[in-house]
């Protein structure tokens, strides 16, 4: 079972900037690494996804141009870089390991133990 750790959550004011990470180990099948969100009140969203085979990445629509997921060159570690953070993306902050980015992981999958993002005013 991959092992994930994420950190680089906080609070910051709107219009910043953040780095999450999430360090993995343990990988088997697992192709995609993904972030995820789970805003106050709200049900979790993807957010974006990288495939390890190709780095081919997706990103929801309404972080598109404003986050990039990357990962580290020896693929332990991917990045959720965000600007231009909004009130909205106010959340905690996942990482999961599953089999592909044009699917949704489910609990089944590995996931870390999530980090808070808060964007204040």
């Amino acid at each position: 079972e991959v092992q994930l750790v994420e950190s680089g959550g906080g609070l910051v004011q709107a219009g910043g900037s953040l780095t999450l990470s999430c360090t993995a180990s343990g990988f088997t099948d697992e192709n995609a690494i993904g972030w995820f969100r789970k805003p106050p009140r709200s049900q979790q969203e993807g957010v974006a996804c990288l495939s390890r085979s190709d780095g081919s990445t997706y990103y929801a629509d309404d972080v598109k141009g404003r986050f990039t997921i990357s990962t580290d060159n020896a693929k332990n570690t991917v990045f959720l870089q965000m600007t231009s953070l909004k009130i909205g993306d106010t959340a905690i902050y996942y990482c999961a390991a599953f089999y592909s980015c044009k699917t949704y992981p489910t609990s089944a999958d590995s996931w870390g133990q999530g980090t808070p993002v808060t964007v204040s005013s």
